[in-house]
């Protein structure tokens, strides 16, 4: 039997009706995710349409890999890359084996890079973009634009100012031209067999500037420590939820011995962390980002040091001067200015029961801030 599908038409069809991912499971029909769900292709065609065959999963796939890409998936059952369809869109691209059958995920990334204004980034995350030194983390789960933040920020340096950018990606998600900054992208298992080695050897090429794809192991996060302590300023993700899982993250991947010495070395070169999660814009015709900041002032560092980082929540919601605010805070405001439902920010949040009352606050503020207007009209 033929193969129902092609995959450069799947791959448009991901751009046009503006899913995020697309994944090809054997025995299924195609699933995209549009606005953070996952919805098969019946579903948003309104007909009937075929499985995929089992046979065809890997044929369709292996339409983006090379000859080289495609023998490293047969002897790892698992392979990252890139694809771009020229006019279309870039593609992250994931194979993995599962019960005996080839799977496809794929990511859709623009060709347009997203600018900080356009983003709404909190005034303070930019400015965190401003440093010459030190670390800076974008968290937050799969799926919640970490990848679109960190690609405005390092644009925003790139138009800004003149400084060596180095990123080391797994693999090139955003690519980025030479505006005012030189930049050179470097793709694990393409240009280089380690973020730890690829790291080492970033020290040696004049950089200014270093993103970090992921910061997934031991020697990954401590070269990134080191890079920043030497200087330079860096840029990295994790997989946590908000500031404090984040230091804590960190500090509990090293071995009890040396965990100290990394709060002193933590304290002394984190700028801060932004942590994001994405949700529906109230419309349901586009998605937006609610962001965490904590900006590492010396009562922050402080608590770091002497291994108090429960504390640090505390600052957050009380430090709005320094440019911090709280994942609950920043969902109340996008309550408040009917950006997004209530409901979605309640799913969204890791305290409903605080955030409710927050809404609350926020929504007496407003009703006080229009009669006040009013009664200046009047008068």
């Amino acid at each position: 039997m033929a193969a129902a599908y092609k995959m450069f038409d799947l791959l448009r069809y991901m751009v046009q009706i503006k899913a995020s991912d697309l994944i090809l499971k054997a025995g299924r029909p195609p699933l995209f995710r549009v606005l953070g769900d996952l919805i098969p292709l019946e579903q948003i065609m309104m007909r009937k349409v075929p499985p995929i065959e089992h046979d065809d999963v890997k044929p369709l796939g292996y339409t983006l890999l090379r000859e080289d890409q495609i023998q490293r998936f047969e002897q790892e059952m698992e392979l990252d890359c890139s694809y771009e369809l020229p006019g279309v869109s870039r593609y992250r691209v994931n194979f993995f084996q599962q019960r005996g059958h080839t799977g496809v995920a794929i990511r859709a990334i623009p060709f347009e890079i997203m600018s900080v204004e356009a983003l709404a980034l909190p005034k303070a995350v930019v400015q965190m973009a401003n440093r010459p030194r030190g670390m800076v983390l974008v968290t937050g789960p799969t799926g919640s634009g970490k990848s679109t933040t960190l690609a405005a920020l390092v644009n925003h340096i790139n138009s800004t100012r003149a400084e060596h950018i180095i990123t080391i990606e797994d693999p090139v998600e955003f690519v980025h031209e030479d505006i005012e900054s030189l930049v050179n992208q470097r793709e694990l298992g393409e240009d280089t067999h380690s973020f730890a080695n690829s790291l080492k050897s970033a020290l040696r090429e004049d950089p200014d500037v270093i993103l970090i794809g992921e910061m997934r192991d031991l020697e990954t996060i401590e070269m990134a420590i080191t890079s920043a302590e030497t200087g330079h300023l860096v840029f990295g993700t994790l997989h946590t939820t908000d500031a404090i899982q984040t230091v804590d993250r960190i500090i509990d991947v090293f071995p009890v011995y040396q965990q100290q010495q990394i709060r002193l070395q933590l304290a002394a070169n984190l700028v801060g962390v932004v942590s994001q999660t994405l949700l529906k814009r109230s419309d349901e015709k586009s998605r937006v980002a609610a962001y965490e900041v904590m900006v590492c002032t010396n009562a922050v560092r402080s608590l770091i040091r002497e291994g108090k980082s429960h504390q640090v929540a505390s600052l957050i919601s009380v430090g709005s001067r320094h440019g911090m605010q709280t994942l609950n805070q920043d969902l109340a405001r996008l309550v408040a200015e009917e950006v997004c439902n209530r409901l979605d920010a309640m799913d969204k949040s890791p305290y409903p029961d605080e955030l409710d009352s927050l809404i609350e606050q926020a929504a007496e503020d407003r009703r006080k801030a229009q009669a006040e207007e009013a009664r200046r009209r009047r008068h």
